[in-house]
């Protein structure tokens, strides 16, 4: 079965790899173009990219996947089958038509929940308990298409979008390769989703990140694992930019009683190892955080260098 592959990100690289390890005929691979990354601007290519190249196997980065140009480049190619994960462009009904076993994409959800980019870090931030990957024929919908297959796993309590995303690429390329195999068996079968149960989730965006103390504690410890690596959970402290890594919540009810009056986000205690930050209902036991310019770090690591005091307010952008 020769097979053109469409992704872009980490996740779509590693599940391009475990489909490389198999006897799948990958005929090309399309990709978003460079992008300039970093502090220089430096050209980047996407990790996809990098794999395609490492492998010898022609690369197509079309601006725009629509383009009449590249619809009749993919229709030279003939593929049997278009395999998608995370490519980031909407297909065209024409693609969608063109290969006679259709296009198979690989959903980071248990549709039809979730649907939309970034359902990975959501499910974190939401405090669902289980997540997983759907196998689905495309359709010209934002992720409605009918599903081949589910995989679903637990969220561990200390689930971080990193470890959550490396997980569900190891069993979404698994996954992706049993559907193709009952694709090509002819005993895949295609159940249509309940739109009534579908959920919709945005993307994600830095200013996302910013804390709100007055939230609940429970709230802002999942949003500091769900946005870990990116786009991180971060306050201010003294004026500086300062990312919280690793947190939890602790109830102290006496504690709590006496600082009634301060405000959120006020540092309430600070032992040698952690430091206690005032919430909407509890305390924010912090544990590993990153100051602007500085290493990421163990909180009793970073007290030792700056001498944190009770009654300092984090959020504070002023010096």
């Amino acid at each position: 079965m020769k097979a053109v592959y469409m992704g872009t990100p980490e996740i779509a690289a590693t599940i391009l790899e475990t489909l490389l390890s198999s006897d799948i005929e990958i005929i090309g691979v399309v990709t978003q173009p460079d992008k300039p990354k970093g502090r220089g601007k430096e050209m980047a290519s996407p990790p996809v990219k990098e794999v395609t190249l490492k492998h010898q196997i022609p690369v197509y980065q079309p601006r725009r996947v629509k383009e009449p140009e590249f619809v009749e480049q993919l229709k030279a190619l003939a593929p049997d089958i278009i395999l998608v994960a995370a490519f980031g462009q909407i297909l065209s009904k024409d693609i969608l038509d063109l290969p006679p076993y259709g296009c198979i994409n690989v959903h980071a959800s248990l549709l039809p929940k979730y649907r939309g980019s970034a359902p990975i870090q959501w499910v974190i931030l939401n405090g669902e308990k289980k997540t997983g990957v759907t196998i689905m024929k495309m359709d010209v919908g934002c992720d409605t298409g009918d599903m081949i297959l589910k995989r679903e796993i637990d969220i561990a309590k200390d689930e971080t979008g990193g470890s959550l995303h490396d997980k569900l690429a190891e069993i979404g390329g698994e996954a992706l390769l049993e559907a193709i195999e009952m694709i090509k068996k002819g005993t895949a079968t295609y159940t249509k989703q309940d739109d009534s149960q579908s959920t919709h989730i945005k993307m994600l965006s830095k200013d996302m990140g910013r804390i709100d103390f007055s939230k609940d504690a429970a709230s802002i410890e999942r949003m500091i694992r769900g946005l870990n690596p990116w786009p991180s959970a971060y306050t201010y402290y003294k004026g500086k930019t300062l990312k919280l890594w690793c947190a939890e919540v602790y109830h102290s009810p006496e504690t709590i009683e006496a600082i009634n009056e301060a405000e959120f986000g006020s540092i309430v205690k600070v032992t040698k190892e952690a430091i206690f930050v005032k919430t909407g209902d509890a305390l924010l036991k912090i544990n590993e955080l990153q100051l602007e310019g500085k290493k990421r770090m163990l909180t009793g690591e970073f007290l030792r260098g700056y001498p944190v005091k009770t009654g300092e307010i984090f959020g504070v952008l002023e010096n």
